[in-house]
């Protein structure tokens, strides 16, 4: 028996009983024997490792399931055991537990990057089910990185990213805050070893010239508090490397600056004791304006609870106070562990609840997402909560990352309400839907049955919610897009074969899903309308012809597709002669694009027209609406405010500028190309005729083909 392995059957599980201690050992003698024979990279038994993962367990005072867990953790993923033989011999909530930590098989996985997005959605997954999975990873990724000196340099600093990126976030988020510190550092160590390794020196050489100061002042508050008969421990705080390097960072402070800071906790028995102790502090150094923070009144979105505050010390000297009970204390260092160190205290489980809700809204996120890699950013930006607090209209307060919006707040508040919203009042003031929040603001959101979300909003919001939404709403609108495209062009197909989609064979109809191995006649249609598959040949094979030059032909002879200039995302206007109402066109079917509107005399067209399939005879729908883009290009004599003339002109004949560019042709004259939204031919000739009253403008000419641009 190894000595560690003696010593934690011994000393170190001493708090469960007899009887789940002799689970424990068996589930550890089941993992010993499936990995015998196997070594970790630095020579040890591989069991040394598993040991050690429930071990950290241990010291969170863990159930005896997730020990159990811990001890065969890596089974499933390195041994030929499975998850059911698992589940015989210890449980079905153990092997649950175990399949939930394991990583999914690489070889499925294009590269190393999707197969960490699609390993961490399963486990988040698995987490939802159960939050015990979760500390096991911890504590796993925490041995882990305690023994990465045994790998080369590049994988330790992969490794170390992922861990600081992901899993002390994740930390954070369930309120960990002694894993988190200790993963932060582990990780600063293996990517940056030398600005770690002289950050270190430098703390231990400060540390000897601080700690006649410290004791001075820890001796003022104590003495203070004895003087208001106030019962309180007073302890010194240390600032951990990685957080002292991100200040000098980000801040962009010296050491000494961090180093001159000295902060301190004060833990007392009760919440009314913490503002009490406030109060005696505030007399004895005069407090910094604006830096007290009661985190007791509105939690961290992690479940920290603290009063904090800065004072001006003896000397000048800043000083940091944090105040909390030992209740909020055990929450801050354990998080949700310390639902199983402190099982008396029925508050701590609040810290339960906030994880499981933070899950649920991960969950939501997976299920909006398109794929993992999709899944794992927004994930990421959902971990670094720094947050603000707002108002609703009725006084509730909401939680939300710093920089957020009011289209952020909406989201937040209930989905429909972001999926509707179209203006806010911000402290009863109109204020744009991009406008960023500021702490303590009240947000009113004002909607509309007919308003949609706007692509535009995913340039400015921050939390994962909002974007995950408004991502998966544009997506299904492009799909329903494609499919309406995909529909009447499959109508006009059909249309010479004397057909509609409703008068359909039911078996013409299966056989054709079968043909094409789609499921459903929309997918079929989506494909049509992505350019994947020919409207016509599809139409024959759900009219049951045969493909004959005549029935080609007869095919070709359909009615042209109208545009209308409202099918979206999923009709593009070519960019190389950019059409609009009133010009001639041509559709090319270019695939995962869908319909390409050209000008008919487009040089790009032209290659293409021999090719029949690719090419769609379409027409402008009489009641065609919308902006189209044209770019027109402007020779004038070089004047004072001229550009600002010209853009008065254009914008007063409803006509918008998208973009300017000035060239000088020479000293007397100016080349601008203007970028402009127009509604047809006749909206543009006006613009054109408006453009050449001024005196200054010698030639205004449409450019089409300006180069020649690939499709």
């Amino acid at each position: 028996m190894l000595p560690a392995e003696e010593d934690f059957f011994k000393n170190r599980i001493n708090y469960i009983s007899p009887e789940h201690i002799d689970q424990v050992k068996s589930a550890y003698l089941y993992a010993k024997e499936a990995h015998e024979g196997q070594q970790r990279r630095s020579g040890e038994p591989y069991i040394t490792h598993p040991l050690a993962v429930a071990e950290i367990l241990a010291n969170m005072n863990i159930d005896y399931q997730s020990l159990m867990a811990a001890m065969l953790h890596d089974v499933i993923e390195d041994t030929a055991v499975t998850k059911h033989t698992l589940a015989k011999l210890f449980g079905e909530k153990v092997a649950e537990l175990v399949d939930g930590v394991s990583k999914l098989d690489r070889l499925q996985f294009e590269s190393l990057a999707e197969a960490q997005a699609e390993n961490l959605r399963k486990m988040t997954m698995a987490m939802a089910k159960d939050l015990r999975v979760i500390l096991i990873k911890l504590a796993d990724r925490l041995h882990n990185m305690r023994t990465l000196h045994v790998l080369t340099s590049e994988k330790r600093r992969r490794i170390a990213r992922e861990t600081l990126e992901i899993y002390a976030p994740i930390a954070n988020r369930l309120g960990m805050n002694d894993v988190r510190v200790e993963l932060e550092d582990l990780c600063f160590a293996a990517i940056y070893p030398m600005r770690a390794e002289r950050i270190r020196r430098a703390v231990k050489l400060a540390r000897g010239n601080r700690r006649e100061l410290l004791e001075k002042i820890k001796k003022s508050i104590e003495n203070c508090l004895q003087r208001e008969t106030l019962q309180a421990e007073v302890c010194g705080r240390e600032k951990h490397l990685y957080s002292m390097y991100q200040k000098m960072k980000s801040k962009h402070k010296s050491f000494a600056e961090i180093m001159d800071v000295y902060a301190f906790r004060i833990i007392v028995d009760s919440v009314d004791m913490c503002y009490r102790v406030l109060g005696a502090v505030h007399n004895l150094y005069k407090p910094v304006p604006g830096r007290f923070k009661d985190y007791i009144a509105i939690p961290k979105s992690n479940g920290y609870q603290s009063l904090h505050t800065i004072l001006f010390g003896m000397h000048g000297v800043p000083i940091e106070i944090q105040i909390r009970t030992h209740a909020m204390e055990a929450m801050a260092n354990y998080g949700i562990a310390a639902h199983w160190l402190y099982k008396s205290e029925e508050k701590l489980d609040v810290n339960h609840v906030r994880a499981r809700e933070w899950l649920k809204g991960l969950l939501d996120m997976q299920k909006q997402a398109g794929n993992s890699l999709e899944f794992i950013e927004h994930m990421k930006v959902d971990l670094f909560p720094d947050e603000i607090y707002v108002f609703t209209p009725n006084g509730e307060i909401l939680e939300l990352p710093k920089n957020s919006t009011a289209v952020d707040f909406a989201y937040a508040v209930h989905t429909g309400i972001g999926n509707s919203c179209v203006a806010c009042r911000i402290d009863r003031r109109v204020a744009p839907l991009s406008t960023q929040l500021q702490n303590g603001q009240t947000i009113e959101v004002m909607r509309s049955d007919s308003a949609h979300p706007n692509p535009a909003w995913l340039n400015f919001v921050v939390t994962a919610k909002a974007r995950s939404h408004i991502r998966h709403y544009l997506k299904q609108k492009h799909q329903s897009e494609v499919v309406n495209l995909g529909k009447r062009m499959l109508s006009n197909a059909l249309a010479s074969f004397h057909k509609e989609i409703h008068q359909l064979d039911e078996q013409h109809t299966k056989k054709a899903l079968i043909q094409f191995n789609v499921k459903s006649l929309d997918e079929l249609c989506a494909e049509i309308g992505l350019g994947v598959r020919m409207a016509y040949l599809v139409a024959m094979a759900l009219v049951n012809k045969s493909e004959t030059s005549q029935e080609k032909a007869a095919a070709a002879k359909t009615k042209p597709l109208a545009i209308k200039g409202t099918e979206g995302l999923v009709i593009s206007y070519a960019k190389c002669c950019h059409p609009i109402p009133g010009d001639p066109i041509t559709g090319h079917l270019s695939v995962g694009r869908g319909l390409v509107v050209h000008t008919s005399n487009c040089k790009n067209i032209l290659g293409i027209l021999e090719n029949k399939e690719k090419c769609l005879e379409i027409t402008w729908d009489e009641a065609v609406s919308g902006e189209f883009t044209i770019e027109l290009k402007v020779e004038l004599e070089n004047a004072r405010g001229i550009i600002a003339e010209l853009a008065t002109i254009i914008t007063s004949y409803d006509a918008s500028i998208e973009k300017i560019d000035l060239a000088e042709k020479d000293e007397r004259i100016s080349s601008v190309r203007l970028t402009l939204g127009v509604k047809n031919r006749v909206h543009l000739a006006n613009v054109i005729k408006k453009i050449r009253t001024l005196n200054v403008v010698e030639r205004v000419s449409r450019i089409k083909n300006y180069s020649q641009k690939k499709l």
